[in-house]
Formats: C-alpha cells, sequence, structure tokens
C-alpha cells in the first residue's frame, strides 16, 4: 500500500480527530539545489579517500547559529541504483561525544544529521544522524504541523542496514579530546527508506532535504545546508535534491 494511503486512511482518521492534519504540507519552491550525481558503489572508510568522491563537488554549510569559535562544515553528496552516499567534514576544537550506544540522543553532543523527504503529498521524512565517535540514529519522522516523533527501523540488518564510518584529525577519537577536525562518511540504502521510496530514483528526480551539524564547543553551534526558520524538522524550509 501506498504510504499516502495509509495516511489518508487510518491515519487521517486518528488525526483528524486530534485536529492535526495540516491544510497544506508541501510549500512553495526552496532556494537551495543540490545535483547528486550518480556513482557505482563503493565501501566507506570515514575518511572519504575513494575516487568516486571526486564526481562530485564540495558544498558548505552555513553557520545558522554559532556560540564557540568560528568552524567549518562542508559535504558531499553521491547515489548509486542502491542507495545515498554521505560525506562531511566538520572543523572542530573538541570532542564533545560521550554516547557510546546507537539510537541515542545524538543530537546533545555533537552530531552531523541528513534529512530526507522523498514524497511531499505526505509529511513524514527520513531523519540520520552520526557521532564523531560512530554512534548512529536512523529513525522515519511523521511531522503534523509540527508535531514529530521519530519511528526506529524494524529489522535492521544486511543490505538495509546503513553502512558508516568515522575519522578525526589532529587528535585522538576519543571523548574530550582536542582535534583539528572529525569526517562522517555514510550510505544510506533505499530499502531501509520504504515506504516512503518504492523505488530508487531516476535521473530529474526531486527529493526534498537537508543537511546539518552541530557542536558543542562553548555552547551550541549549528550549521545547515539550507537554513531553517525554526529548528531542524522545519521541512518546509527544506532544499531540492536533484538526481543527475
Amino acid at each position: 500500500m501506498k504510504l499516502r494511503n495509509l495516511v489518508a486512511g487510518l491515519g487521517a482518521t486518528l488525526l483528524s480527530v486530534a485536529g492535526l492534519i495540516p491544510s497544506a504540507w508541501a510549500s512553495s519552491g526552496p532556494d537551495s539545489l543540490l545535483t547528486v550525481r550518480k556513482t557505482p558503489d563503493f565501501e566507506v572508510n570515514g575518511q572519504g579517500t575513494h575516487a568516486n568522491w571526486a564526481r562530485t563537488e564540495w558544498v558548505n554549510l552555513t553557520a545558522q547559529r554559532v556560540a564557540g569559535p568560528k568552524l567549518g562544515t562542508r559535504a558531499k553528496v553521491l547515489y548509486s541504483g542502491k542507495g545515498m552516499y554521505f560525506l562531511m567534514e566538520c572543523e572542530d576544537r573538541k570532542l564533545t561525544a560521550t554516547l557510546t550506544e546507537d539510537f541515542a540522543d545524538l543530537y546533545k553532543e555533537d552530531v552531523v544529521e541528513v534529512f530526507l523527504w522523498t514524497d511531499q503529498s505526505v509529511p513524514v521524512y527520513l531523519e540520520y544522524e552520526l557521532s564523531p565517535l560512530n554512534y548512529e540514529l536512523l529513525i522515519m519522522v511523521p511531522n503534523l504541523n509540527g508535531k514529530f516523533f521519530g519511528w526506529r527501523p524494524w529489522h535492521y540488518e544486511g543490505e538495509y542496514r546503513v553502512r558508516h564510518a568515522t575519522s578525526v584529525k589532529g587528535g585522538d577519537k576519543k571523548s574530550g579530546a582536542s582535534i583539528s577536525s572529525w569526517t562522517a562518511e555514510f550510505f544510506i540504502p533505499f530499502g531501509v527508506m520504504r515506504p516512503i521510496v518504492q523505488a530508487p530514483p531516476t535521473s530529474g528526480i526531486r527529493w526534498r532535504g537537508n543537511l546539518y551539524r552541530i557542536d558543542y564547543d562553548g555552547g551550541t553551534s549549528t550549521w545547515t545546508w539550507q537554513r531553517t526558520r525554526t529548528n531542524f524538522h522545519d521541512y518546509q524550509s527544506f532544499g531540492t535534491l536533484v538526481f543527475e
């Protein structure tokens, strides 16, 4: 069953009682476009050293909130017939990372995040977070008039599991270490995005999405590819990913 039919059926009945269904889910066009180029599949190592990354250019994330030192953040995005590849480089001075389990509240410490809104007919998107210590959070998020809560994947294993790795420069990869930067590299398979992705995207397909970073040197600093108006879950402010 398509996701929109599910929402229109059982979901719509429950949500109409609560008065939560928004009048319009999609917004006017975003400010930013990002061309996502195609690549053969490859393994991630947390350093972004594979030659396939030369197929695309860096995208700089903009500091949205600065509470500590001025640090740079940049990203690359590719896709294959099986999923999407992300590479994010983060200048840093100190690793604020103590959590050592997957699906923890990683956003409370240093982290990078990716949001993918693949079907604008429904307010449901994928959120992925990765910490410098290589712990992950993957959830599907229904967002109804700003009321959102994430759901964890079921049978999260094998070819449906995200492949991820991180590395650190200028210091040790451990909590509280002084460093110069850290890098996150990960592959999100299309299979784990079901049912909001029914088939791999083809040339010309457009998704909405965003890239984020949070850092806690001297306070809470945030970076975004597409600036948001409220918080990172402001999906109507997402940019547009155009598959080459």
